[in-house]
């Protein structure tokens, strides 16, 4: 990292945007971090890094929804770094309504204030989800937009907008596109904890939606990695960079090789509540990176079945901490 920015993390409280915000404030950046607000004044995941980061953020509570409060959180920035989103599929089969609310007039409000302030760089979070199932791969930046589900048309719609913004009125914006992202702090919506936790409360049977679906499952450190190197890139104004590994396993593999890793002896289902509807599922997704590498000068470290070892071995520990674990509902499935 170069010299020491101001910097706003939108969903700083969230998996990905709390270890954003953790690496550039070790960085030296200063970080004000914009959390959710809520009348048990949480700050998500912020509440649980350690001592020193956490005295060095500048936590403001509010909502993206809110234009007003976007653009008093963004006052004295130099940078926006925009994770605050709905990203939940099956609860945006539900409410897509919330989700057009967040995803897209929450991204607006970003990139006016951002507009208006002159910020010298916008980072917006798109989804790998918004490619739909794969025509080809690995799946580079030109891949054809095929969004799926409510949530990946929002995200669609979001990145556009953004895009939008850097052709309309020559704001500095990248779209960063991570792949499936995994690692301490997610949240049960993902697979990954899912597996982990019902397996940690000795379930037998281990309920999951579709298991022949295949992703590309990116180290949330690597993912942060690759925004902090966006700050800093000027090439990559006006681009979409896809944030991936350029490897695949399927549901069905990966929840095995974490069974294996926890040497649990279990059955694996699927629960028809979990399944997207037919249509609407994404059945491969396996990124390119070399964007990534032209103009961020980024790679991935955990890469290759050793590397997704690696991450999972690190996501397993950390979800074996009671502290952690306590957070969860293992038995329950959440939206």
């Amino acid at each position: 990292m170069v010299a020491s920015r101001k910097i706003l993390v939108t969903g700083a409280d969230g998996f990905i945007g709390s270890h954003v915000a953790e690496l550039l404030v070790k960085g030296g950046h200063r970080v004000r971090a914009l959390v959710y607000y809520n009348a048990f004044d949480s700050r998500g995941w912020l509440d649980g890094l350690e001592p020193a980061v956490r005295a060095e953020l500048d936590v403001v509570a509010g909502d993206v929804r809110d234009p007003h409060g976007v653009r008093h959180a963004m006052e004295g920035c130099e940078a926006v770094m925009h994770l605050a989103a709905l990203i939940g599929i099956p609860y945006s089969y539900h409410a897509p309504d919330n989700y057009v609310d967040t995803n897209i007039k929450g991204t607006l409000n970003v990139l006016q204030a951002a507009r208006a302030l002159g910020l010298g760089r916008v980072i917006h979070t798109s989804t790998s989800e918004v490619y739909g199932t794969a025509q080809s791969v690995p799946i580079t930046e030109e891949h054809r937009i095929h969004p799926q589900s409510p949530y990946a048309a929002t995200k669609a719609a979001a990145d556009q907008l953004a895009l939008s913004f850097h052709a309309s009125f020559a704001l500095p914006v990248t779209v960063l596109r991570p792949f499936n992202t995994y690692g301490p702090r997610q949240s049960a919506r993902a697979v990954i904890p899912t597996i982990v936790t019902q397996i940690t409360a000795k379930a037998k049977h281990i309920r999951l939606g579709s298991l022949h679906p295949t992703r590309d499952f990116c180290f949330v450190r690597d993912t942060a990695r690759a925004f902090a190197a966006a700050l800093d890139a000027d090439a990559a104004a006006g681009e979409v960079i896809n944030v991936a590994t350029g490897g695949e396993i399927s549901i069905g593999e990966l929840a095995a090789l974490i069974a294996g890793m926890m040497r649990a002896d279990v059955e694996i289902a699927t629960e028809a509540e979990r399944m997207r509807p037919p249509a609407s599922e994404v059945e491969r997704l396996c990124g390119a990176s070399a964007k990534a590498a032209r103009l961020l000068g980024w790679q991935p470290e955990y890469t290759g079945r050793e590397g997704l070892r690696r991450g999972l071995e690190e996501t397993i520990a950390w979800l074996a901490d009671p502290a952690n674990l306590a957070r969860y509902r293992p038995g329950t499935y959440t939206l």
